[in-house]
């Protein structure tokens, strides 16, 4: 079932060991099939080089077990509840990438200072507010989704397709897991250059908006020109 998703889940899980954004087992990629309503996702607690699509645990998006032995990640209930409420996602991504983490365990936006930051988050990227006491011992993985969904329902999530969940960590999404990979991969350089930038100058003024309007626009608005057709 969905051995195609499975090979491409694993292989994005692997990458965040490849790109220096996970240690351990410190991460988790997911990816849907939106046909089918299925998602697949890594197992809980294996090793990134012990991975094999016979280890993926497929899920429906009420959280029930389809097919796999193992158990899904401890993360599963916030891919979820993304999955159900951002429709046009198709892969998640889950770090404790330093960087992003640093900016959420500090429960500040990462702002947008520069045209690398604008070529991919349209404006800052948030944080959430932490969740309460009773939030954390109820269901606090699908509270932690809940946090991310209020806070974008002023947000278009396609603009900006990363969260920092406050005392936590990022949160990343795509169209497929391999561009939400990607998105992982720069959300963790701008966090560093975000905070470099702001030590160096003393100041977060983010960048000019008519420079991040061109820079973000020319990639992914109506008229982009950047790359290839």
């Amino acid at each position: 079932m969905l051995q195609e998703l499975k090979q491409i889940v694993t292989k994005a899980n692997q990458e965040l060991q490849h790109r220096n954004l996970v240690i351990y087992t410190w991460g988790n990629v997911s990816g849907i099939d939106r046909e089918q309503g299925l998602v697949v996702i890594k197992p809980s607690g294996v090793a990134y080089d012990e991975l094999t699509p016979d280890k993926m645990v497929v899920l429906d998006l009420d959280g029930n077990v389809v097919e796999g032995s193992l158990r899904p990640s401890s993360d599963t209930p916030t891919h979820l509840e993304l999955y159900r409420r951002f429709p046009d996602i198709g892969g998640i991504v889950h770090t404790h990438s330093p960087w992003a983490t640093i900016w959420a365990q500090a429960k500040r936006p990462i702002p947008c200072l520069g045209t690398t930051h604008a070529d991919y988050f349209y404006g800052e990227v948030p944080c959430t507010r932490p969740l309460t006491k009773e939030e954390v011992e109820e269901e606090y993985e699908l509270n932690t989704g809940r946090v991310i969904v209020e806070l974008f329902q002023n947000k278009d999530y396609k603009a900006v397709p990363a969260v920092l969940v406050a005392e936590h960590a990022p949160f990343t999404w795509g169209k497929d897991p391999d561009e939400a990979v990607h998105n992982s991969v720069v959300l963790e350089q701008v966090a560093m250059m975000a905070y470099h930038t702001t030590v160096l100058a003393g100041s977060s003024q983010p960048i000019s908006q008519h420079v991040a309007d061109k820079h973000y626009l020319r990639k992914h608005g109506p008229g982009a020109y950047y790359g290839q057709n």
